[in-house]
């Protein structure tokens, strides 16, 4: 059975990098990674996919809240995504994974999630999924993978058998998910997919983390981090049920 590397659990893992607007570091940018693996942190990112199939390091699906640019990000290529400056960033373009696994270079653990790119949570994935496989073909580090959207998992499982998965979850409000239907937010909420994707384990939304399922698959081995942390209160709570946190905002102290 597959387990999450104990580096997952002990350095706190800084969530789009160690981004601070004020220092000019924006949120997954080549100066964010780089502060959090200068401080010992794990580092979590989001990709994109270019319309030339390359993997981007970015978390919307559009440009306009993170660039002077606007429409997706999915109809640019990796070329003329690498010509977009990212806001408060002193003048950094996006960065493609393969710069960002150049930048970390083994020094720090990983975690990568691949944003859905059906739309709905479902199958119409692939593209991004083969991207990111390619470019971690021979990389050497720590790297972990997650999607909100099971069937991403399960393409990870297929193309990188070897690399530890989990799945993204929470309670799947209508407030926070109006484009998705009921019934598939019904159906996430309760976390079915986790073994049929032999995931390892569940990065949780700090707010729902009183969740009987959590704490059911917790029980039965599984790794569970906590999402987004932003302050030491709100750490000390979310640490009494998860094994580690996903963070910005401030600076945590590395657990044992």
């Amino acid at each position: 059975m597959m387990h999450l590397p104990n580096a997952f659990l002990q350095a706190p893992i800084a969530h789009r990098g160690l981004h601070d607007e004020n220092a000019q570091r924006a949120e997954n940018s080549r100066a964010a990674i780089l502060a959090a693996v200068q401080r010992g942190y794990g580092v979590e990112i989001d990709l994109q996919l270019s319309s030339d199939g390359q993997a981007i390091v970015f978390h919307d699906y559009a440009l306009d809240r993170m660039t002077g640019q606007t429409g997706f990000v999915n109809r640019h290529s990796a070329a003329d995504l690498s010509a977009i400056t990212l806001d408060n960033s002193g003048g950094e373009t996006l960065p493609t994974l393969i710069e960002i696994l150049d930048l970390i270079d083994e020094k720090a653990p990983l975690l990568i999630e691949l944003k859905d790119q059906d739309g709905q949570m479902g199958a119409r994935v692939g593209r991004l999924e083969r991207a990111t496989a390619q470019a971690l073909k021979t990389y050497q580090g720590l790297v972990a993978v997650m999607s909100f959207n099971p069937h991403s998992v399960l393409q990870m499982a297929s193309l990188a058998p070897d690399l530890p998965r989990g799945l993204i979850t929470e309670a799947f409000t209508a407030e926070e998910w109006p484009m998705l239907p009921a019934g598939t937010r019904d159906r996430l909420r309760g976390i079915p997919d986790y073994r049929p994707t032999k995931s390892c384990f569940i990065s949780h939304d700090v707010d729902d983390l009183e969740r009987a399922r959590v704490a059911e698959l917790k029980a039965q081995g599984a790794s569970v981090l906590s999402w987004t942390i932003r302050s030491t209160a709100i750490e000390a709570a979310a640490r009494d049920i998860a094994d580690n946190i996903t963070f910005e905002g401030y600076h945590p102290t590395r657990h044992p």
